[in-house]
């Protein structure tokens, strides 16, 4: 069985998602590096004790890789049927993660909350993953 003719044909937009979560993630790593230098914050130390703006910077990655896998799932489950609409999800939760990061990268963890709108696509696609399991069960 070929994966192509397995696949809706619009997932190409969902690996697209896919790879700017992968550019975003990278990105926001490169952050934390860049700011461990700065910062003087030396391996393994996850935080500082003298720097909140390294904290900022450092949870701003960190939060992200906590929801990640999850959102991972059900972007996927909710792409495998609605492929278009899972696509504007998943690019709607990964810009927000940018706009979260980049409150949050002034040092007033208050503005990380200028990502707020990433709740759009993350519940978004857990939704449709909902929808999905419900059609499977034969519900609707």
């Amino acid at each position: 069985m070929d994966i192509l003719t397995v696949l809706p044909s619009n997932f190409g937009y969902v690996i697209f998602t896919y790879l700017y979560s992968w550019i975003m993630l990278g990105y926001l790593a490169v952050k934390v590096g860049g700011a461990r230098k700065k910062y003087d914050v030396k391996y393994p130390a996850m935080y500082s004790d003298k720097d909140q703006v390294f904290n900022c910077i450092q949870r701003a990655h960190q939060n992200t890789l906590e929801v990640y896998p999850q959102w991972l799932v059900f972007q996927t489950i909710a792409a495998l049927v609605y492929p278009l609409s899972a696509s504007v999800l998943g690019a709607i939760w990964v810009t927000s993660r940018l706009s979260y990061a980049w409150g949050y990268y002034t040092g007033d963890p208050a503005k990380r909350m200028n990502g707020a709108y990433g709740y759009i696509g993350y519940f978004g696609v857990i939704i449709l993953s909902i929808c999905v399991a419900l059609q499977l069960l034969g519900v609707f």
